[in-house]
C-alpha cells in the first residue's frame, strides 16, 4: 500500500508543522530555514539516471555532469546506449557509472507502475539493478514520486545536519539515523527535506542536488 504522497508545498508545510511540534529542535531549524522547498521531480528514466550521476559527488560536480548529459541528450535511454563510452566520459561519468547508466537504460523498467509499488517494494526492485543502492531508491522515492514517509539516513549531509541540530558526539551512521528517523513518522521525507535546508544554512553550501 502507498502511503501519503506530497504533491504542493502545503504538504510539505504541513509535515513541518507536525515536526516541529513533535521535536522542538525541528522547530528551531524551522525558525532559521524559512519554509521548506517542495523538491518535487518527474519520474522516469532521467530521475533515477540524475541520482546516479549524483552518487559520491559534490552538488557542484552533479550539477556539472548533468548539465553535460543533457545537453548530448544522454538522458533518454536510447540516445544512452548508442553513445560510446568516450562520449559519456567526456560528460564526465566514470566507467563504473557508465555500467550502471547502461545497465538502467537496458532494464526497461515500467516507470508508471512504481508510482503504485510500496515503499519497500520499491526499493526493491531498484536496488536490482546495478549501481542503485538503497540511497538512489530512497531519493527516487521522495523527489520523483513525493513519498512522504521515505529517508534516506545514508545522506552524509543527513548524518552531519542531524549532528549539529541534535548535538551529537558524532555524525549518527546510517542504521543510528535510520533507527533516530523512526519518531519522525509518518513525515520522514519533510524530515529530511528539513534537515537539508538546515544543512545549508549550518554549512552555507547544498547537501542534496
Amino acid at each position: 500500500m502507498v502511503g501519503r504522497i506530497i504533491e504542493t508545498e502545503d504538504c510539505v508545510a504541513e509535515g513541518a508543522e507536525w515536526l516541529a511540534r513533535a521535536e522542538p529542535r525541528f522547530a528551531e531549524a524551522l525558525a532559521l530555514t524559512g519554509p521548506l522547498p517542495l523538491r518535487r521531480r518527474t519520474d522516469g528514466f532521467s530521475a533515477v539516471l540524475g541520482a546516479i550521476v549524483s552518487q559520491q559527488v559534490s552538488v557542484a560536480a552533479a550539477n556539472a555532469i548533468w548539465a553535460r548529459l543533457e545537453a548530448s541528450g544522454f538522458t533518454d535511454p536510447a540516445r544512452l546506449l548508442l553513445a560510446s563510452e568516450e562520449d559519456l566520459r567526456g560528460c564526465g561519468l566514470s566507467r563504473q557509472k557508465i555500467r550502471y547508466a547502461r545497465a538502467l537504460a537496458e532494464a526497461g523498467l515500467d516507470f508508471h507502475a512504481l508510482r503504485l509499488v510500496p515503499d519497500e517494494d520499491l526499493v526493491t526492485q531498484l536496488t536490482a539493478l546495478p549501481g542503485i543502492g538503497r540511497w538512489t531508491a530512497e531519493i527516487y522515492a521522495m523527489f520523483s514520486l513525493g513519498r512522504a514517509d521515505v529517508f534516506a539516513p545514508a545522506d552524509l549531509a543527513l548524518q552531519e545536519a542531524a549532528r549539529i541540530l541534535f548535538d551529537l558526539p558524532e555524525r549518527p551512521r546510517e542504521k543510528a539515523l535510520r533507527t533516530m528517523a523512526e519518531a519522525w513518522s509518518p513525515w520522514r521525507a519533510v524530515a529530511a527535506r528539513l534537515l537539508w535546508a538546515y544543512y545549508r544554512v549550518a554549512k552555507e553550501r547544498e547537501g542534496i542536488r
